[in-house]
């Protein structure tokens, strides 16, 4: 028979642990989910962006003779040089234009079905696209080749705007700006994994690219595995379903035994100050004189994002590693290496950025950009001069991705999580979806024509956008590190309203405007 314990006996149960041992349990618990989370999201997610946005540089060749042969087999002649460049321009434009209905998507599918299944039911676009792309040359069909792409830039489109929201939602405010940067990391990995499976030795030969372009499902079949075991953005079910309980078992999933008395209340103070209001219209941002500096910020710095530059680095790389005398066998490994400086980039970006802030690292990228820009433009004037000028080009390449990964890769994507409250968010990230991949199509159009009227001097536009953006960040852009999401509001309601002291809505505490002019 055993012996009942006496009551100063203490077994090994995480409830009889002294506190400063529950609390590490807490935070260890609260790292390992907060992860699985990330991975998961980011994996079929952002990821996805990057890897379809890099796989379709290596067949293009491929893809282009597959269009001929397929029209010669049809008609019985080739297809005109020019018509086969129109269709793979088609090809490519395509997905631009996927992403952006996918970004009009978003928004609806974000309110209606909530951010995780909203990430989950975006992988139906992705099956489909797969399969098109897997059975195309089977069926001697370009067609399904163009309807897969654009299938795939609808999952892109979607998954760009609900994964930041997702994980920003999820976070503590401590790492926020840490967990909502995983996004632009996750881009930068597609970018380099599809640059690596892309190589002649692996997807990249003539046999081989329906299978590269249907390997988008094997990221998609990973985040349908993982993503169902893990929790709803506790905002989401408590704002927007009022589901208490719901959100205080996703709460104690993500922070495991931790103390969720002080999140709880921070909670419920943003529940009340929402109202109960529905879900705002992305048209309505823009009349309403409460949010005139986050729409304001959100347009200006998504736009310059777009508009700095960094995709026609990309496109400008081989060029130059050429010029630099690297045998042309060996350039897609140099290649390789201008997504690995972003990844590398978005990395540290991630580690210091709830250390020095989200303005710092906005303006010290885009002054970086600015500076390596110029340096660039004059290594291309003076390139036939001396012979060590494309080398100092080529290293202004990889030092312009390095700038941009440290602060305008990430940090823009985390604008409209933090700058608008949970009722005009999902609104906010349509308007900057949509803003994103029209600048994205005009840039691509463009860029062509730019290069061939300025010549060696194609990067001063991009610099002004730069400079701009760099300056707008100093004077109108408020740090949001450290701070809740009722404390962002509060401040941005007084830069709105400057006569202003208190929203009539604030339940928080008094907040110190240290960022007004």
């Amino acid at each position: 028979m055993e012996c009942p314990r006496d009551s100063s006996e203490k077994g090994l149960l995480d409830s009889d642990l002294p506190s400063p041992y529950g609390f590490r349990l807490g935070r260890k618990f609260q790292g390992w989910v907060l992860l699985l989370t990330i991975c998961a999201a980011g994996i079929g997610g952002t990821f996805q962006f990057g890897y379809n946005l890099s796989i379709i540089n290596a067949p293009t060749l491929y893809i282009q003779e597959f269009t001929n042969e397929t029209w010669q087999m049809r008609t019985g002649r080739p297809l005109p040089d020019h018509l086969v460049l129109l269709v793979w321009s088609l090809i490519v434009s395509l997905y631009p234009l996927g992403g952006l209905l996918g970004a009009l998507l978003a928004g609806p599918l974000a309110i209606t079905l909530g951010r995780k299944k909203s990430l989950l039911v975006n992988n139906i676009f992705v099956v489909a696209a797969a399969t098109l792309f897997g059975f195309s040359r089977r069926a001697g069909s370009f067609e399904m080749v163009m309807l897969g792409r654009l299938l795939v830039g609808v999952s892109a489109g979607v998954s760009m705007n609900v994964q930041p929201m997702y994980l920003g939602e999820s976070a503590p405010k401590e790492l926020r700006g840490a967990v909502a940067m995983t996004s632009a990391i996750f881009t930068a990995l597609g970018i380099v994994m599809g640059q690596v499976v892309g190589l002649r030795e692996l997807l990249g030969g003539p046999q081989a690219w329906p299978l590269l372009l249907a390997s988008c499902l094997v990221p998609g079949v990973l985040q349908l595995a993982s993503l169902p075991l893990l929790p709803e953005s506790p905002r989401y079910l408590l704002i927007d379903r009022g589901d208490s309980e719901a959100c205080l078992a996703a709460l104690q999933r993500l922070r495991g035994p931790a103390d969720l008395a002080g999140e709880l209340a921070e909670l419920e103070q943003e529940r009340a100050a929402c109202g109960g209001r529905r879900a705002r219209r992305p048209w309505e941002l823009f009349g309403d004189r409460a949010l005139r500096r986050q729409v304001a910020s959100l347009v200006v710095l998504g736009g310059a994002m777009e508009l700095c530059g960094n995709d026609a680095v990309y496109s400008y790389a081989s060029a130059m590693f050429v010029q630099a005398r690297i045998p042309p066998e060996k350039v897609q490994y140099a290649v390789i290496g201008t997504g690995g400086c972003e990844l590398l980039a978005t990395l540290v970006s991630c580690v210091v950025i709830e250390r020095v802030g989200r303005r710092v690292l906005l303006m010290g990228g885009y002054c970086l950009m600015t500076c390596w820009g110029s340096v660039f433009t004059a290594a291309l004037c003076l390139q036939s001069s001396f012979p060590w000028m494309p080398y100092l080009a080529m290293s202004c390449i990889f030092a312009f991705i390095l700038s941009f990964g440290i602060g305008p890769a990430g940090v823009t994507g985390i604008l409209a999580t933090e700058l608008f409250d949970q009722t005009a968010r999902p609104a906010a990230y349509m308007v900057c979806g949509v803003l994103m991949w029209t600048m994205l199509f005009l840039v691509g159009l463009g860029f062509p024509f730019i290069m061939e009227g300025l010549s060696h001097f194609l990067y001063v536009p991009f610099l002004c956008v730069c400079v701009c953006a760099a300056v707008y960040t100093f004077f109108f852009l408020p740090e949001t590190k450290g701070k809740t999401f009722l404390e962002i509001s509060e401040e941005l309601y007084r830069l709105n309203f400057p006569g202003w002291s208190q929203s009539p809505m604030w339940r928080g505490p008094e907040v110190v405007q240290s960022t007004e002019l």
